[in-house]
């Protein structure tokens, strides 16, 4: 089965591209090569930057879905399709995080239409990248717990950022800017150290985007000072402040496949 087919070998009509968190560089070979040869380039002008699709030919359709609804774009999809045509849908970061794909799949398959997914750079590890920081630290943490702040969109009880907090590991919180003092106040009651490295990253990937180190406590007067708002990822990295550890991948007393003890 090529890269063009699905389950009951359909040929692919419509792809779900990861644009990566707005730096054009970012986007992957193989989402550039499908926005290159789409007939109809449907992206969200509102969180993925032109320069993304400016790949895209001549003679495609290129449309800004920020301002359509669902059955808006599921229309422009289908008609396209029908007309022969492929699709490139283009999604800020990954697609499979926080990008509303289900609904859109849904009706894909309710007109038969076959799809396929090309991953992209989220926010989190971009940012991660820039500010040369890394979620894992031998010794302090290993896991890293992707979570929002509830907002207009609910939260399971279960996954409330207090009790994911709780477990110490490092954090990446995305679509919590609009509410700093109550980030904030979800770690500390969560036990997380006040001192606890925090990276906010603002339109990470963008030509405007900038990133600040803080700490837990002085969050929400750093997001106050920057002025940070909408478009910020939040990475917590206790390994930041934790004690200096090495991975034994690379001690010499320690043997593995590729490598005996010295």
């Amino acid at each position: 089965m090529g890269d063009d087919t699905v389950k009951g070998h359909d040929t692919i009509r419509v792809w779900f591209v990861g644009a990566g968190p707005g730096d054009p560089e970012l986007l992957t070979i193989k989402g550039q090569r499908i926005i290159a040869g789409a007939d109809l380039v449907l992206y969200a002008g509102s969180l993925v930057p032109p320069e993304v699709v400016a790949c895209a030919h001549a003679g495609a359709q290129v449309a800004d879905s920020s301002s359509m609804t669902l059955e808006e774009t599921h229309a422009l999809m289908r008609d396209t399709v029908r007309r022969g045509g492929t699709v490139a849908r283009v999604h800020t970061g990954d697609p499979a995080l926080y990008g509303a794909t289900r609904e859109q799949m849904r009706l894909l398959d309710a007109d038969g239409i076959a799809y396929g997914v090309v991953p992209g750079v989220t926010a989190a590890f971009a940012a991660a990248a820039q500010a040369c920081v890394s979620f894992t630290a031998p010794e302090v943490t290993q896991s890293l717990v992707i979570t929002r702040l509830e907002g207009r969109t609910p939260v399971p009880e279960r996954e409330r950022l207090r009790a994911l907090a709780a477990h110490g590991s490092a954090l990446a919180i995305y679509l919590s800017a609009a509410t700093p003092e109550r980030l904030r106040d979800e770690l500390l009651a969560a036990g997380v150290a006040p001192e606890t490295c925090v990276l906010a990253a603002h339109r990470v990937g963008w030509p405007d985007g900038s990133h600040v180190m803080t700490t837990v406590q002085a969050l929400a007067e750093t997001m106050s000072e920057t002025g940070y708002s909408r478009q910020t990822v939040f990475l917590v990295l206790p390994g930041e402040t934790g004690p200096e550890t090495v991975s034994r991948l690379y001690d010499e007393t320690f043997a593995h496949g590729w490598r005996e003890a010295r």
